[in-house]
């Protein structure tokens, strides 16, 4: 079923060296301090009207409602997506999500793999009309970079911008996402942390940071070793394949006192890897702190009342080894 769709290419998260820096230099000015900036007053109307549907509700499952949500809409935002086609290239990235993390049954397989086919026409789409005629967003950037002005998108040219659109679509909204599913569920979970901040939200900034540091979105990923070495007094031959685990670090009780407790009392210093490091290290922090921040900051001011659904059961994290999320998060008003 993937055959008829745009075959895997190289992106920022599959590339090292110069081939890295080229996939990553349009997604660093996109992404960057003053253009996050710039997309959050969009993000706080769309979470408003979000929070004011809650609130009309007197209940909901704010994974559905909520999480999923907004990240979209932004994310949509900045690579210039039309907010109709948002939820379709949501659920394809999230198809997609499944595809490479968790386990699925055959026939669900194949479904889940025309979703995304479903997710590379659309974006093929965008890329081929933005190529025509560019506006002021990620995906004209992409689509003017790829060949030369005047010159048409070869084959070769699409397949790799379309791999990495859904690339960035994945990252952009199933992390953050994530993020503020789980941070939400660890606050209302404590009662007295969701009081305290509902009392002070000057501790807004400290939540976001340990909402970060307790539970990152991403846990580990894969790596590949390029060459022959030794890690922890374990030698690897160049090739082998990794799961490295580095959420772990941010439970390190040597780095961080009381490393297992959620308290947003924390000193907010960012002294965690829940965007990753180095070369490879998360391009959209910015992005992804406005979003949560801006979360707290509404939710705690509209609905200091809100809390997890007794009549529900506990929530429950997905089955991966990658991603840190509730399936599922029933509140009431």
């Amino acid at each position: 079923m993937l055959a008829r769709g745009f075959g895997p290419r190289q992106t920022i998260v599959s590339s090292d060296g110069a081939v890295h820096r080229r996939h990553r230099a349009p997604l660093n000015r996109a992404l960057s301090t003053a253009r996050s900036a710039a997309v959050l007053p969009y993000a706080r109307e769309c979470a408003r009207e979000l929070v004011a549907r809650v609130a009309e509700a007197g209940s909901a499952e704010l994974v559905e409602a909520y999480a999923r949500k907004l990240p979209g809409l932004v994310v949509g935002r900045v690579i210039g997506l039309d907010p109709a086609d948002v939820p379709a290239a949501v659920h394809g990235g999230y198809r997609a999500g499944e595809l490479l993390f968790r386990p699925l049954a055959p026939q669900e397989q194949v479904a889940a793999a025309e979703d995304v086919v479903a997710l590379q026409q659309l974006l093929d789409g965008y890329v081929r009309e933005r190529r025509a005629r560019p506006r002021e967003d990620l995906c004209s950037d992409l689509a003017a970079a790829a060949a030369p002005p005047g010159a048409g998108l070869g084959e070769e040219q699409r397949h790799e911008l379309v791999a990495h659109l859904q690339n960035l679509l994945i990252a952009g909204f199933l992390t953050t996402s994530a993020l503020i599913a789980t941070t939400l569920m660890h606050l209302l979970a404590d009662r007295r942390q969701w009081e305290l901040l509902c009392a002070d939200p000057g501790l807004v900034p400290a939540a976001v940071e340990e909402g970060l540091r307790f539970d990152s979105a991403v846990q580990a990923f894969r790596q590949v070793t390029t060459r022959p070495l030794e890690l922890a007094g374990t030698r690897l031959p160049a090739g082998a394949a990794l799961l490295v685990a580095y959420a772990s670090a941010n439970r390190d009780g040597r780095r961080h006192e009381e490393a297992g407790v959620f308290d947003i009392r924390r000193a907010a210093n960012g002294r965690h890897l829940a965007f990753g490091h180095g070369a490879h290290a998360c391009p959209g922090p910015h992005l992804a702190r406005g979003q949560l921040r801006l979360t707290l900051e509404l939710f705690t001011g509209a609905l200091p009342g809100l809390r997890l659904d007794a009549a529900r059961p506990a929530p429950r994290m997905r089955p991966t080894l990658v991603h840190r999320s509730p399936e599922a998060l029933y509140v009431t008003c």
